[in-house]
Order: C-alpha cells, then sequence, then structure tokens
C-alpha cells in the first residue's frame, strides 16, 4: 500500500515533538548545506537560484536542466531527513511510553487485543493463521535508478550515525564530510534512464532490496512477534509457521508486456534462486566463524556426531576438512553444507556446470533438505545446553530458508483474458476443425467443461501446438513453465496465476483447461485437481458488481471445489484499486471495493470457502494508496480470511524498503495491522455496517460515478488530457519495460491506469483522487438538507471507510493547483476543446473542497493534517516552479526543441514525482 502521508503515531510530549521538529530542521539544513556546497562549485547559477538569490526563469536550457535536477535532489534528500525523522519519534514515543504505545507493532496489537478480552489462545491462533504477502510489481512508477537509491542508503547511514552522542568533534567532522561526498556523487551520477529497461534490469531492481535489507527484516519480524509475545503473556510458548514473505510480478506479469516471455520468467526463476543460494552461503560462512564449539567443551548428541560422520564421508576432501577444524564439529558440519551450496549454486540456470564426482559434493536438491541440516544443528545446541546460542546463531537462519527457500519469492503469472480465450479459440479450432462460440455463450462453457471433464489417456501425447500462432503457443508455453521449473528451482517458486480483465466464471474456466494441456494436474488423468492456484482478477466497476454472482457459479464447479482443497480450501479474489477508479471515479470505486468484498465474504461463509483477497494497490491516492494501518481498518469486518495480499510498486517498494530501519518498521506495521484486523475488526463499531450509512454511501456514490462518468464521456476528453499533460511523453522516461497501453488502440479505455494517473498528477489537477465527490455530497445535502449533512457529519466520525475516504480526498485537494492547472490546460490550442472540460473541473473541484469541509468541519483544506502541511510547505513554492516550467518545455519540446528541453522536460517529471512523492 502507498504511503504518501505517514501513519499516525502517538505524540511525545509537546516540548519533545519541538526539539524533534528542531532536530530534524537541523539535518535537512545540514542535507542542504551540503547540496548548495557541492553546487557551487559546479554550478554557480544554479546554487544561486537555490539559495533564492535569483530567478528560476531566463536561464539557458541546460542551466535550468541542471537546475530542475538539483531541486530534484533536494526533494529526495528532505524526503531522506523526513524518514531519519520518523525514525527518532517512534524510538521516542517507544522511550517515554513503552513499547506497546508505539502503534504499528505488535507488541501494541497484543496490548489492545488483551484489553478488548481476548486470551493468548485466541491471539496464537489468529497469528498462526496468518499467511501474508506483500507483491513486488515492476509497474512503471518509479523514476529513479538503482544507483540513485544506492546513494540516497548511504546518506540515511549516515544520519544515522550522526545520532549517536559518542562521537568527538573532529569525528562528527568526518561523518559530515562522507555525507558531503554522496551528496556530490549523487549530484554527478546520471538521474535519468538513458534506454528503457529490459526485464533482467528490473528483476535486478527488485533483488536489490532483498540483498540489502529484507533478507535479514523478515526473519528478525519473527523474532520481535516472539518477544513481544513472550512479554504479554509470560510462560506461554509460539511456535511460528512461516506467516509472512514476499511475492512478485517482476518477469511473470505479461499483462500487455510482450518483453515479458516464458524464456524471460524462466531466467528470472533462475535469478531469484540464485539470490537466495547465494545469501545462504554468506550466512552459512558467518556460522562456521561463530560456532567454534569443541567437543571437549559440550557434550554434543550422538544423533548430530553420527551426520557430521556421514557429511564428511559423503565429501571428496571429507578428511581434510576434519583436519582443518579438529574437535569442532558444527564447523565441520557447516563445511559440508558449504560444499553441498557450493555445488547446488554451479547446477543453477539453464546451463549449470557439469558435475565432477572427485571434486563436488552433492548439490541440495531442494531447500527441506537444507532446512533439515540447519534443524539438526539447533536441536544439537538446544540439547547441548546452549539455547541462547541456538537463539541467537541459528533460528534467524531457520526462519530465513524457511521463508525464502530456494526462490526468494513466490513469483506470479499474470495474463489477460483476451489473450487466454484467443488461445483457447485456437485449440478449439484444432480439435474441432470449426471456429469457436463466443466466450461468453454457453456453447463455449459447456465445451470448456467437457474438455476439462475428458481423462487424458496413459501415453497421450501432449497437445500438438505446430498450427498454433507464435501468440497461442507462447501461452502455452507459459503455462508448460510453471509445470516444468516448480520442480526444477523449488516447489514454492509460483504463488498463483493471476486472469486480469476476469468478467465471468467461464473466463476462469479457461485457465483451469490450459493448465490441465500444460500438465499442471495432479492425477495421472488429469481431471482431479488443478496444482496452480487460479486468482480471478475484478478490476472495473461492473466486475466488481457482478463479482459475488462469478465466485458464486466457479465455486460450484467441483473440479474447482477439488482444486482448492489444495490450498486450504482458500479461493484468492484480487481486486483492482487503479482501474476501478479509472472507470468509476474515487468514492464510487472506493464503495464498490468495500460492497464486494463485504458480498464476497459472505458467500464464501455461506460456501464453507474462505476468500482472500488480493489488494492490487498503487501509490498514489487514486490507485488505491493510503497509510498501511488505515487502510487495513478500513477493510470490511471479517474479510480477511485465509490471506492477505497487496502489490507494491515503484516509488512506494523504494519508500518502504530501501532503508533497514524504515524497512523493520514497515513489514511490523503490515503485519500488525492485518493481525489486528483479524483479531478486532468485528468487535468494532466503527465497521459495524449501519444501514443508514450504507443508504448514504449507495447515494453518494450514485451521483459521484454520474458527475465523473459524464466528464470521461466528454468527447475531446482524451484530447485534453493529451494536449494539456505529458501523458504521451512518459514513454521517454524509461521507467518500465512495458508499453502505457495494453494494445495499440488510442482509447481512454485501453490507457492503462499507471499513465493515466500520471498524467493528471503532473499536470496539477489529480482530478483522480477527487472528481465526483463533491458533486455526491452535494446532491445528498440538497436532498435531505440539515438532516442529510447531519448524517453526513456522523459517518465521518463514527464510519470507518467514509472517513478514510474523505481523509485521503482532502490531502489530494491540498496538492491541487488551478492556476498551474490552467497553464497545462493552455497547451491545448482549441478553446472549445479546452474550456469546457478545464471549467468543469474548476466548478467540481471547488465544489468538492467545500463539501469536504462541511462534513470535515475544517476550516481550509487538510487542517487536520499539519504534517502533512509541512511537508508540503517545504517543497510547494519550488514544485510550483518547476511545473510552470515544465508546461514550457513541454510546448517546446512538442515544436521540435533539441536534447537540451528533452532532458530538461524529464528532469522536470522526475522533480515533480520526487516533490509529490509518486510519479503516479
Amino acid at each position: 500500500m502507498g504511503e504518501r502521508s505517514r501513519p499516525d503515531l502517538a505524540d511525545p510530549d509537546e516540548s519533545a515533538a519541538g526539539a524533534e521538529r528542531a532536530d530534524a530542521l537541523a539535518r535537512s539544513e545540514l542535507l542542504r548545506a551540503a547540496l548548495i556546497g557541492v553546487i557551487e562549485r559546479y554550478e554557480p547559477e544554479v546554487a544561486r537560484v537555490l539559495r533564492g538569490e535569483a530567478p528560476l526563469e531566463r536561464m539557458s536550457t541546460r542551466l535550468l536542466a541542471r537546475t530542475i535536477q538539483a531541486q530534484a535532489i533536494w526533494f529526495q534528500l528532505l524526503a531522506i531527513a523526513e524518514q531519519n525523522r520518523d525514525m527518532r519519534r517512534r524510538r521516542e514515543v517507544e522511550r517515554q511510553r513503552g513499547h506497546a504505545q508505539v502503534r504499528g507493532t505488535f507488541a501494541h496489537v497484543f496490548h489492545t487485543a488483551v484489553e478488548a478480552g481476548l486470551d493468548a489462545k485466541q491471539i496464537r491462533e489468529a497469528l498462526c493463521s496468518l499467511r501474508i504477502r506483500p507483491v513486488i510489481t515492476a509497474h512503471p512508477t518509479e523514476a529513479k535508478r538503482v544507483t540513485v537509491l544506492e546513494r540516497h542508503r548511504r546518506i540515511y547511514l549516515r544520519l544515522f550515525d550522526l545520532e549517536s552522542p559518542r562521537w568527538t568533534d573532529r569525528e562528527r567532522e568526518d561523518l559530515t564530510r562522507a555525507i558531503s561526498d554522496e551528496v556530490e556523487l549523487l549530484w554527478l551520477t546520471g538521474e535519468l534512464k538513458l534506454d528503457k529497461p529490459t526485464v533482467d534490469q528490473e528483476v535486478a531492481w527488485g533483488l536489490y532490496f532483498f540483498d540489502e535489507n529484507l533478507f535479514d527484516v523478515v526473519p528478525q519480524l519473527y523474532g520481535r512477534i516472539e518477544a513481544a509475545f513472550a512479554k504479554q503473556f509470560p510462560g506461554e510458548t509460539l511456535e511460528l509457521p512461516v506467516v509472512f514473505g514476499f511475492g512478485s510480478w517482476i518477469g511473470g506479469d505479461r499483462d500487455g508486456n510482450p518483453f515479458v516471455t516464458s524464456t524471460v520468467t524462466r531466467h528470472t526463476l533462475w535469478q531469484m534462486r540464485l539470490a537466495s543460494l547465494r545469501r545462504y552461503r554468506s550466512r552459512l560462512a558467518d556460522l562456521a566463524r561463530n560456532l567454534s564449539i569443541s567437543e571437549r567443551a559440550a557434550a554434543l548428541p550422538e544423533d548430530f556426531r553420527a551426520a557430521v560422520a556421514a557429511a564428511l564421508a559423503a565429501l571428496p576432501d571429507g578428511a581434510g576438512v576434519a583436519a582443518r577444524n579438529p574437535g569442532e564439529l558444527f564447523r565441520q558440519f557447516i563445511a559440508g553444507m558449504l560444499a553441498r551450496l557450493d555445488a547446488t549454486i554451479a547446477r543453477n540456470g539453464e546451463q549449470p556446470e557439469p558435475a565432477d564426482a572427485a571434486r563436488d559434493a552433492a548439490p541440495y536438491e531442494h531447500a527441506d533438505q537444507l532446512i533439515g541440516d540447519i534443524e539438526l544443528m539447533h536441536r544439537a545446541l538446544v540439547e547441548t545446553g546452549a539455547q541462547p546460542l541456538a537463539k541467537t546463531f541459528l533460528a534467524p537462519l531457520l526462519r530465513e530458508v524457511r521463508t525464502f527457500r530456494f526462490a526468494t519469492v513466490r513469483l506470479d503469472i499474470r495474463e489477460n483474458t483476451i489473450r487466454i480465450n484467443a488461445t483457447l479459440g485456437e485449440l478449439y479450432r484444432a480439435v474441432r476443425g470449426s471456429e469457436p462460440p463466443a466466450s461468453d455463450s454457453a456453447e463455449w462453457k459447456d465445451w470448456l467443461l467437457t474438455e476439462l471433464a475428458a481423462p487424458r489417456r496413459a501415453g497421450e501425447a501432449p497437445l500438438a501446438t505446430a498450427g498454433l500462432t507464435p501468440e497461442a503457443q507462447e501461452t502455452l508455453a507459459t503455462f508448460r513453465t510453471v509445470a516444468e521449473m516448480r520442480d526444477r528451482v523449488d516447489r514454492e517458486a509460483f504463488g498463483t496465476l493471476i486472469l486480469s480483465m476476469t468478467h465471468s466464471a467461464t473466463d476462469v474456466l479457461g485457465v483451469y483447461l490450459l493448465a490441465k494441456h500444460a500438465g499442471l494436474f495432479n492425477d495421472a488423468q488429469a481431471v482431479e485437481r488443478c496444482t496452480l492456484p487460479v486468482v480471478p482478477l475484478l478490476e472495473t466497476i461492473p466486475d466488481l458488481r457482478r463479482a459475488p454472482a462469478i465466485l458464486k457459479e466457479l465455486l460450484a464447479v467441483p473440479l474447482v471445489q477439488r482444486s482448492l482443497r489444495l490450498h486450504g480450501n482458500v479461493q484468492e479474489v484480487m481486486i483492482g484499486y487503479s482501474d476501478s477508479n479509472k472507470d468509476g471515479g474515487y468514492f464510487t470505486a472506493n464503495w464498490e471495493l468495500s460492497k464486494a468484498q463485504a458480498t464476497m465474504t459472505r458467500l464464501g461463509e455461506d460456501l464453507g470457502v474462505k476468500i482472500a483477497f488480493f489488494h492490487g494497490r498503487g501509490g498514489s491516492v487514486s490507485r488505491g494508496g493510503a497509510p498501511t494501518g488505515r487502510a487495513i481498518a478500513a477493510l470490511p469486518a471479517g474479510s480477511i480470511r485465509g490471506g492477505f495480499r497487496s502489490t507494491e510498486q515503484g516509488e512506494v517498494v523504494s519508500y518502504k524498503y530501501a532503508n533497514r530501519g524504515t524497512a523493520h518498521y514497515q513489514v511490523e506495521l503490515l503485519a500488525s495491522s492485518v493481525l489486528q484486523h483479524v483479531l478486532l475488526s468485528e468487535r468494532e463499531s466503527a465497521l459495524v455496517p449501519k444501514h443508514e450509512f450504507d443508504e448514504a454511501m449507495e447515494a453518494i456514490s450514485g451521483v459521484s460515478w454520474t458527475a465523473y462518468r459524464q466528464l470521461m464521456e466528454s468527447e475531446h476528453l482524451l484530447a485534453y488530457l493529451q494536449g494539456s499533460s505529458p501523458l504521451e511523453e512518459l514513454a521517454l522516461l524509461n521507467i518500465g519495460s512495458r508499453p502505457a497501453r495494453r494494445t495499440q488502440a488510442r482509447t481512454l479505455a485501453d490507457l492503462r491506469a499507471i499513465p493515466w494517473v500520471f498524467a493528471w498528477t503532473q499536470n496539477r489537477h489529480m482530478l483522480t483522487g477527487w472528481y465526483g465527490l463533491g458533486s455526491g455530497l452535494a446532491a445528498f445535502v440538497e436532498v435531505r438538507k440539515a438532516r442529510g449533512l447531519d448524517l453526513l457529519q456522523r459517518m465521518f466520525h463514527e464510519g470507518r471507510l467514509f472517513r478514510t475516504v474523505i481523509d485521503e480526498v482532502e490531502k489530494t485537494l491540498l496538492t491541487v493547483d488551478l492556476d498551474i492547472a490552467r497553464e497545462f490546460a493552455g497547451l491545448v490550442a482549441d478553446p472549445a476543446v479546452r474550456e469546457p472540460i478545464f471549467q468543469a473541473i474548476e466548478r467540481e473541484y471547488r465544489l468538492t473542497c467545500e463539501m469536504v469541509l462541511k462534513v470535515s468541519g475544517g476550516r481550509q483544506v487538510a487542517e487536520r493534517f499539519p504534517q502533512l502541511r509541512r511537508r508540503l510547505a517545504r517543497r510547494l513554492q519550488t514544485m510550483n516552479q518547476v511545473s510552470r516550467e515544465q508546461v514550457q518545455l513541454l510546448r517546446a519540446l512538442r515544436d521540435g526543441g533539441d536534447d537540451d528541453v528533452r532532458t530538461a522536460f524529464l528532469l522536470s517529471i522526475n522533480c515533480a514525482a520526487a516533490g509529490l512523492g509518486a510519479t503516479g
């Protein structure tokens, strides 16, 4: 989930808060001084602009580009200082009030649950039922290169070092100088991606966060849970299964991305596997240095002695290993494990190194063998009486390998219904020799069910693909890759197949049929159970409204019922925040998403199936972004069943996971928020359905949707957006491997949600995060008069979803600038296109501000969010300057501007993204 604004924290006392603000200001000033000092030596004229001594206007295009780059770097440095401040603030709360008072921690959730009357057994059962998996995607919303992220990390670490009071003045000067050096390298590093990234590069980007932080952070989360549980419930035991891990779409998401092929997916899996294997090798090498335990000093168990002897006997140089570490059985055993890991790494990939029996140890065939060896050492230490050493050195490694296995992540495959049905249509022609019926017809469904029920005969050859189009052959190859690579890489290498643009249960059955042809059923006749979980993705408003009917029809199919039993009787459903917003507007999307979850949850309970939701959120508010804790707290009561997944995209990934301290907090915040919802949501009055509230939401949504659709269906809206924003120029930014459109069509419907939001963000309309709500609220009050306003105000204070929506709209309204929006609109030459649309947006904006303030009782927009206002106040003047320059640069670029104009323009996009915290 996105984090456009920080989650609320328990505030320390006012004097302490004031001291923190002063300290944060000092740190931001330190970074600003370092930046200006660096730029003064390279571009004195740019430094004058940063100091406010010269205007941005009337500079050469080259100097303008450098100035915009400097301003973007300043926004990035300011964000680093704010992250450092947030970490210090959380520590201060813990020092003053105790760990249980820090929101977003398990200590706080356990304390709150006990106050609500829950006992250790209930909390333990809820904990062990969790299956939480944030899913990293390669959605093109991250404008920063990995090299830049690495510079940011080092600057953050130097700020962290400065927190210590132990340094002398000389040492503090050295640290400050080190920060200045990093800022200088940042200034000299190319900010723009010169070429469009390949999928391989996107995989490397995703793995960066694991190598830097996540391999450490996730196992430590388990330690935090256990410590908080032990403190809250002394004497109670807690043995956690794997409740938290990561998924990924990078290298598996082929929805409209022609560069993600079955070959690319194979390579991605090998790269992910190699990352985990190399990590374990490093960890075992560290372990060998630490576990210098002599058999003379500890009475080691006989089964461990026997295992060491067997391991040495299996090594080509077992005698040499024993001679190098005489009497140190743990080191001997780990040497054998390292030899096996080296052999495993050598066999990794499509063309593994040939084995040499005289030189190589036997590789680990799967992660469970490595887990077994670590468990053996853990038991040996415990039985020896060295429980603290087992807890310190082996328990974290055991958690790590159980979590990441030989795969690092669970890779999802995503494909769309159009491609699936086209492939099935070709199979129909090949098998039946005639044209297939329409994919929404009863005949089509009957054919699918007949094929699914037909037993595969022993020795039957695989389906012939020679006559199929390359696209259909590639789709079938994708399914066969899953069947093959799951055995070769890791049994948990794949997560699910996600079917985007699902419109019916029949669409999902088509995926089952392709899985059958690929060998993904677990019985010889391929009629009983599919081993690959299939997840419908519901994205549009009509599909969300049809969700219960789609699910009911799907779950009535015996094959689906049998398949679900393989996966804990859980049917996962993905819901799309971005496309539903694009389809129906912000308010209607949120209401329809909430209704769909509530009705599907009830349906699952009626049918005896757990419905687990996969939340397809982006970073910006209009793509589902909201503070993590609040977003989860606003989900319908009881709607987290059997698991929780959410996409993490672009700048959200770097914001959350690029720094160790922030990554620790974000992982615990997500997991503890899910647990709190599981434990308490059905006890919270703010989530109890109220008929009058639901009736009001429905009425507001109806008018809001109508207002939004009227704008969307304006004859010239696409022309307006193309002219008044850098929509078409987004591709020049090279921030993602996939195209901005699913197909080559040039319509609003075909435009992906990311460039849609990007365009409205860059031109400062921010329309996707508020449009239509003002009309909905105003109509409700106009009909119901004072009683209607009173009801809305009660909903604001008592209704969790309504409050969350109003909060996020109000934050978005603060970033709208109609004066700048008017300048962008001026890029549309035809007043007949420009004026009706801009005037409608202007009217709706003013109405929305008026109505939101009436509901919240505020005097000015977002006055309830002082921290956000302070954050934006430090940025808005510069952001507005850059936005105005972007208008001129966009005009010049379209008039045939040279490379300097292009560079300055692209840097202006980066700068606006850095200031707002998201490209879209």
